[in-house]
């Protein structure tokens, strides 16, 4: 049953929501416009803000009911829970239904670490949320709330009565986040990284 909990966990994350309304209400393919992220920033550059929130509510929904089909179907162990969380990820960041073509995992990994590490991702995201209001760079505050939510759950996990391999799984996590993420991490660093509320034209 925990290989089937983590194989479901993979398909539950590999439903491409970006994708899906993209093409049911806008008839385009959300990775050939914008960034080409299938993501939430990028729905709300090229679709708009209701179908943003859509999407982020959705891929959030995602992460959270895959730790949960983990703890569920192996009879709460969380460890199980960890990998379909992780399978999550990676079902977003590479879905078979979509040539392996997905996203950079962000509302996903928040489902996921808010459901896993709860007091670590809530104290990381609020960090994140300000950084995000203060310096419009959504990129900046995921890295910031995946890399706070690693380190927090790192030193406080006996405090808040976490696994310590929930730590290594958080650090894969991590250096998921950070390599999809390269590419934005270059244009932060040379100061041409788009910033929230920046459009990118639907063609």
């Amino acid at each position: 049953m925990s290989v089937i909990a983590i194989i479901l966990s993979y398909l539950t994350g590999a439903v491409s929501f970006s994708y899906v309304i993209g093409k049911r209400y806008k008839n385009l393919d959300i990775r050939e416009h914008g960034s080409g992220n299938a993501g939430a920033t990028n729905t709300l550059r090229v679709m708009g803000v209701a179908p943003a929130i859509t999407v982020l509510l959705l891929d959030c929904g995602k992460g959270i009911a895959s730790v949960w089909i983990g703890y569920l179907l192996s009879g709460g162990d969380p460890l199980i829970a960890a990998f379909c969380g992780l399978a999550a990820i990676l079902g977003h960041n590479w879905p078979v239904y979509y040539g392996f073509r997905g996203g950079k995992g962000v509302a996903t990994t928040i489902g996921v670490l808010a459901t896993l590490v709860f007091t670590a991702a809530l104290i990381s995201g609020i960090v994140a949320i300000l950084a995000i209001i203060f310096t419009r760079f959504v990129s900046l505050g995921s890295l910031l709330f995946v890399a706070g939510t690693t380190l927090t759950t790192s030193v406080f996990f006996q405090h808040f009565g976490y696994p310590v391999y929930f730590i290594y799984f958080l650090l894969v996590i991590t250096g998921l986040s950070f390599w999809k993420h390269r590419t934005n991490i270059q244009r932060l660093i040379k100061g041409t990284e788009s910033k929230l509320g920046e459009k990118s034209p639907a063609n």
